[in-house]
């Protein structure tokens, strides 16, 4: 944050010397501490007769009256010139008048100080110290008339620069009443502090260990200021002209953003050293940061004092004198009920910085709306540790007169005021309102308002949809006519041993989620507590735990079937179910019914059983009617009524061929293998007549690539049990289908026979011609197109020494070493188990022959024609070609 500061008044002294080229300027080679205890001025400022503490004063107005005193120790020995001046703006001089000198050695001073007024159409205050010297007043009144825009620049930054540093020295100072050893505390109240203070701290700190992160926050802390929302419009000058850029140069600055500092370390910069004449005084102006307290102004210097000259002035900035700007708060969640019953409890509010880290906002209070409460406002204090406005104890609170100017009265007595007792027909309501108000300086604001729960919740019980299941964890939902005083909620088991539950409101208002977990419970009644602050009764709930319960919907029997399927919920507690002397048993898991298509699921889940192996087909016909008995996992039997349907379909693959467009070199080794650009041409067997209007469907396995054929749409009836099809993949599925088929048959009434597997679809690259040199020992070219769908090639079937493709790879050509008469192997992409042959003609390129010495040079012989290889050359034989063409490595 210093670095902030730092970069600022390095830009506002790099200003000054383009407007004060003829002047001279002082800059520390070493960042220093804004750590020097300096002087102490008090003020104190009075309008319309009620007088304020300048820590309580954020901005000054036309006519008020500061009283100025100096300070100073007794045996001072330097006298110091305390000069007042008031401006108006960089371009308009201030008049003489407005310049208020006071000697601060002169006994009446020392006494009495000095009251000054703020004159019509001022803008801003200074403060000058200045060591006595000849023609010092009129140095100072000089200078400043000559370059107002100078100081003027100067009050607002040092104003500014004042708020920042006193946010961050909060901050600092409450993290410090965090244990060390509690990183959970450290980084809640951290939190809550970067958030009422609207700092950044940084957040890599809690990324180290434990005992390193309060040190690293206390001191090495790299802490960014955001926007607070407030300085912006107090200092108004800084958003326009050339000050504007002020903080995004600084963000460029080492100090701001680079690097480690700490959050302490200020940069010493000389504002500027006007020059006079020879019979004049020499100054250099420093700057001062102040921290008030009350009516003190306790003064922080970076560098100390000079009483040779040139001597030191030290500069002070005053609040800005314009109109009064409301702290902007705002709830930090629109949605949060606060109780008013809780010991401590705290306003979550955030938006203005200023209201926690200086006495701006003082004599804050929650004023409580409604018509059937009586009007008790309850004083609040800004505390930025917890996270908010601290409503005091029930003990302080206090009834207040409606007048906001009564709000700080000390001679009104105060009156307690109790909430009423839920018992009392006259009772608050549940839900009020509360609204935030307080002076901020001389004037009275308006905060927001924020939801407030007054008395405590009555009404507890359990959503109609809340059903607690023994044996695992649990989420239900309390509501009541208010949850926002609840303490704790804790449950009583069947053992009558008490455990806590977790909780948290939910989005919907008097509601909130509870997490119970039962995984060592029986079934049986849990007694739920719900402890509330305001001394309120414990709200006993009553719930009833029960296993989870399993819901039967049917079962899906077929003729001759030796496997059935159950429809319902929770079909996990299945064990077995008998039909008649046949016992079916859980095949695997339950799983999630599919969704008809164009409709939604009838089922959450389907559950597959089926007869012991050693079984025969049972001897159901259709619309046979059954009670079948359905045993659950804890003992309990269900009984569910069956009735048996038509058999399903039944086809068999009798035989099947593919025909390609064009011959391929690649011999494909498996046999279910479908190239993607071929056709299938097929032939089922019906156990039963196939009607004409039922389907063949084909899928792939996983269901995302679906198709049907009809008598109407590529399907013929060779008999009435004996089906032919042809199936064109690439028209039916695209370039981008691979891997198994299947296909079933589909009744007319949208009963599914099983799948049968019908092919395994890949995808084929186009391979052109091999080249290779006269060199047996180099590597061949392979060309051809999509040579992405190549998995590896190797010369042998055992892939020996494999050439891998790797995933991505876009090329055209592929090296591999020269293969052998009888071909090499490739295995795709698509189908990686399989090595299959391919058989392409090699072309054998020769090298041509060495140059000549020069020495006796010979005439070259005319280049031969390339010839072209037998499809499988024998290594070493010879041949004549061109200049070598080498091919790329697949893995390029």
């Amino acid at each position: 944050m210093m670095g902030f500061l730092s970069g600022r008044l390095r830009n506002i002294a790099a200003g000054l010397f383009l407007l004060f080229p003829a002047c001279t300027f002082s800059f520390s080679q070493a960042a220093g501490r804004f750590d020097l205890a300096g002087p102490r001025v008090d003020v104190r400022v009075t309008r319309d007769g009620k007088s304020l503490p300048i820590a309580s004063v954020p901005n000054l107005q036309p006519g008020d009256k500061l009283w100025l005193f100096a300070d100073l120790p007794h045996n001072q020995s330097v006298h110091y010139l305390l000069v007042a001046a008031f401006l108006r703006g960089t371009t308009n001089p201030p008049p003489d008048k407005w310049f208020f000198k006071m000697e601060t050695w002169n006994k009446k001073v020392q006494d009495e100080g000095m009251t000054v007024t703020v004159p019509d159409d001022a803008q801003e205050a200074l403060l000058f110290l200045a060591p006595e010297t000849g023609g010092d007043f009129s140095t100072l009144r000089s200078a400043v008339q000559g370059r107002p825009g100078i100081f003027v620049r100067a009050s607002q930054d040092l104003s500014e620069a004042g708020f920042e540093q006193v946010r961050i020295e909060k901050y600092l100072n409450a993290i410090k009443q965090v244990p060390p050893g509690d990183p959970k505390s450290l980084q809640e109240h951290s939190t809550l502090l970067a958030r009422t203070l609207n700092l950044r701290p940084n957040q890599d700190c809690f990324n180290r260990p434990v005992d390193q992160q309060y040190t690293c926050l206390t001191q090495t802390g790299t802490q960014t200021l955001l926007d607070d929302g407030h300085g912006q419009t107090i200092v108004s000058a800084l958003s326009n002209g050339p000050s504007s850029d002020l903080i995004n140069q600084a963000s460029y600055t080492q100090a701001a953003g680079g690097g480690i500092y700490s959050a302490y370390v200020g940069a010493v910069v000389d504002l500027v050293r006007l020059m006079g004449n020879v019979h004049t005084a020499q100054y250099q102006y420093i700057p001062a940061i102040a921290f008030p307290e009350a009516e003190q102004l306790n003064l922080r210097l970076n560098t100390a004092p000079s009483f040779h000259n040139p001597k030191s002035v030290i500069v002070i900035g005053l609040p800005a004198i314009q109109k009064a700007v409301p702290p902007p708060l705002r709830a930090s969640d629109a949605k949060h009920v606060t109780c008013l019953l809780q010991p401590g409890v705290t306003l979550p509010v955030e938006g203005a910085p200023l209201v926690f880290s200086t006495g701006f906002a003082h004599d804050m209070v929650l004023h409580i709306n409604g018509g059937d409460t009586p009007r008790a406002d309850i004083p609040l204090t800004a505390d930025s540790f917890k996270g908010g406005l601290v409503l005091s104890s029930a003990s302080e609170r206090k009834a207040l007169p409606s007048d906001p100017d009564a709000i700080s009265d000390s001679n009104k007595q105060p009156q307690i005021s109790e909430p009423k007792k839920p018992t009392d027909p006259d009772a608050p309501k549940t839900d009020v309102t509360g609204t935030i108000k307080g002076f901020w300086g001389f004037d009275a604001f308006t905060g927001p308002t924020l939801p407030l729960q007054a008395v405590p919740g009555e009404g507890w019980k359990l959503a109609a949809d809340s059903m607690i299941i023994a044996g695992r964890d649990n989420h239900l939902t309390l509501s009541s006519t208010g949850t926002a005083c609840i303490d704790t909620i804790t449950f009583e088991r069947p053992s009558g041993r008490v455990g806590e539950a977790q909780w948290k409101h939910a989005e919907k208002p008097n509601v909130v989620d509870v997490t119970l977990s039962l995984k060592s419970i029986d079934p049986g009644n849990i007694h739920l507590n719900v402890h509330q602050f305001g001394g309120a009764a414990t709200a006993p709930v009553t719930a009833q735990t029960f296993s989870e319960p399993a819901q039967l919907d049917g079962l899906i029997l077929h003729a001759g079937d030796t496997t059935a399927t159950l429809t319902g919920s929770s079909l996990s507690q299945v064990r077995q179910l008998a039909l008649n002397d046949l016992v079916f048993t859980p095949a695997g898991d339950p799983i999630p019914a599919p969704a008809p298509t164009g409709g939604s699921a009838q089922h959450s889940q389907t559950l597959t059983l089926s007869l012991p192996s050693s079984t025969g087909a049972p001897s159901f016909h259709s619309g046979d009617h059954f009670s079948a008995r359905v045993s659950l996992r804890d003992g309990r039997t269900l009984a569910l009524p069956v009735t048996v349907d038509a058999a399903r379909p039944s086809i068999t693959l009798l035989n099947r061929s593919v025909s390609l467009p064009t011959p391929m070199p690649i011999k494909l080794a498996n046999s279910d293998d479908l190239p993607v650009n071929g056709k299938l041409t097929f032939s089922l067997r019906s156990a039963t007549p196939f009607p004409r209007n039922a389907q063949v469907e084909i899928t792939s396995e996983d269901g995302s690539l679906r198709t049907t054929m009809t008598v109407s749409t590529g399907l013929v009836l060779q008999s009435s049990h004996t089906i032919l099809g042809t199936f064109d993949p690439l028209k039916t599925f695209g370039t981008s289908a691979f891997g198994p088929i299947r296909l079933r048959a589909v009744a007319p009434d949208g009963t599914t026979g099983d799948w049968i597997p019908l092919a395994n679809l890949v995808r084929l690259p186009t391979l052109q011609e091999i080249h290779c040199s006269n060199d047996p020992a180099a590597l061949c070219t392979l060309t051809g197109s999509d040579l992405y769908l190549v998995d590896s090639i190797a010369p042998d079937a055992a892939f020996t020494n494999p050439i891998d493709v790797p995933e991505g790879f876009f090329g055209t050509t592929l090296s591999l070493p020269r293969p052998p008469k009888s071909g090499f192997f490739l295995k795709l992409r698509d189908e990686p188990d399989s090595a299959n042959l391919v058989n392409i003609p090699v072309q054998i390129q020769r090298r041509e022959p060495p140059p000549q010495p020069a020495a006796a040079p010979q005439p070259a012989p005319p280049a031969p024609a390339p010839e072209s290889a037998p499809a499988a050359p024998v290594a070493g034989s010879p041949a004549t070609s061109t200049s070598p063409q080498p091919a790329p490595q697949a893995a390029h």
